[in-house]
């Protein structure tokens, strides 16, 4: 497993955060969710050099690792000492349903009822991933996807991301 080095990337509700844990736990990796080093406080950004240290520090501490997250100038830098990438693609509506079932997350909300009082904001960025022009647009993702040259695989359901664990767990 020492090999492994994956990097994770698509909409919010795609299924990242899953697959990363998943990956981690299976496969004994160091897992790190860009949220992390992306933000400074709530809402508000880290200085992008400042985070791409962070995501240097932990690539240099940990030889196996799976990486996971949105940021499109951070996936890229990830990408670049990076084993496999992962592009989690299932469409808009499925992202939306997979927000809409997806557990309270402690780490980054104080109470279930603050997690869901995001939730309508959530869905709405969540609809406009085929359209928007930034770093965390379709368009993005897939260019990041398209220039990779390793080893890389597109997922485009729930089902697809569960027989990719499989895969690489057996296969390592």
């Amino acid at each position: 497993m020492a090999s492994l080095r994956i990097v994770i990337f698509g909409n919010s509700g795609s299924g990242k955060s899953t697959l990363a844990r998943a990956l981690a736990n299976r496969a004994g990796l160091a897992h790190l969710d860009l949220d992390d080093i992306a933000w400074k406080s709530e809402a508000v950004r880290q200085d992008l050099q400042v985070s791409l240290k962070a995501l240097e520090f932990f690539q240099n501490q940990h030889p196996a690792w799976v990486i996971e997250g949105c940021y499109g100038s951070l996936i890229r830098a990830a990408a670049a000492r990076a084993s496999q990438l992962i592009f989690l693609n299932p469409g808009v509506e499925a992202c939306q349903q997979n927000c809409r079932n997806r557990a309270w997350e402690p780490h980054k909300y104080p109470t279930r009822e603050a997690q869901d009082a995001n939730l309508a904001m959530l869905l709405d960025w969540v609809a406009g991933y085929e359209t928007r022009d930034d770093e965390f647009s379709l368009a993005a993702h897939r260019s990041i996807f398209e220039e990779f040259a390793g080893n890389k695989t597109q997922i485009t359901s729930n089902s697809q991301a569960v027989e990719l664990i499989q895969q690489l767990c057996t296969s390592s």
